[in-house]
């Protein structure tokens, strides 16, 4: 089975493949809003997300404007089998997450999902993300509360309905448990590590994709 620790030894033609198929089901622009979203509110809020590799949905979210922060982590398991290396096994209940911190009055907990549908990945594969394959590489939202879930399912619910992807979503929607926060060096990975080709091939072309579906939420450089 491959794992984006392998794939970083492929050929940049390989990533390239691999990072199309992991997109087939994706959507194109435009992709509609969430008609029920959440209530506006003040202050900073949080939301886990769960879709494949997390140095690709950090590399996306973290570019994002009213995203004040992006970790790199776990979710749905427990304390003791929150590392990498038996995360990666995927018998862990795990699935490699990230925590995103928000302004709401900048961008709402609706707007990240349409991200997260649209360009972070792909909704609609099963336990896998690309050549990533395996239950801690699932598509999964984890809840921190009733207005969260109500807005995840409700979403779900409009793009299935209205045949917006290819195949149904397979989204988990579950409550967030824990968040454990992943080791150090998997911290701003698509950051820090520019040349890595799983970063060149496969996340890098998703923030490119989010820049052009949604140039109005990309932060600007200072």
């Amino acid at each position: 089975m491959a794992t984006k620790r392998f794939l970083t030894r492929l050929p940049a033609l390989a990533l390239t493949l691999l990072a199309g198929g992991a997109m087939m089901s994706a959507a194109t622009d435009p992709f509609p809003d969430p008609v029920l979203d959440a209530k506006p509110a003040t202050g900073r809020q949080t939301a886990v997300l769960a879709g494949g590799c997390f140095w690709c949905t950090e590399a996306v979210f973290e570019v994002i404007e009213g995203v004040d922060n992006v970790i790199s982590g776990y979710s749905g398991g427990s304390k003791d089998t929150a590392q990498y290396d038996i995360v990666s096994t995927g018998r862990t209940g795990h699935a490699e997450s990230i925590l995103i911190t928000f302004e709401p009055a900048k961008i709402s907990y609706g707007q990240l999902l349409k991200i997260f549908f649209s360009v972070a990945h792909d909704p609609t594969s099963l336990n896998r993300q690309g050549a990533d394959i395996g239950t801690q590489y699932r598509s999964a939202i984890f809840y921190a509360n009733d207005e969260q879930k109500r807005v995840a399912e409700a979403y779900i619910k409009q793009l299935n309905d209205a045949h917006v992807l290819r195949k149904p979503i397979v989204t988990q929607v579950v409550p967030l448990d824990k968040f454990y926060t992943a080791e150090n060096y998997h911290q701003n990975y698509a950051m820090l590590n520019h040349d890595n080709p799983y970063i060149v091939n496969v996340s890098d072309p998703k923030v490119e994709k989010l820049k052009k579906m949604y140039p109005g939420c990309v932060r600007k450089r200072k």
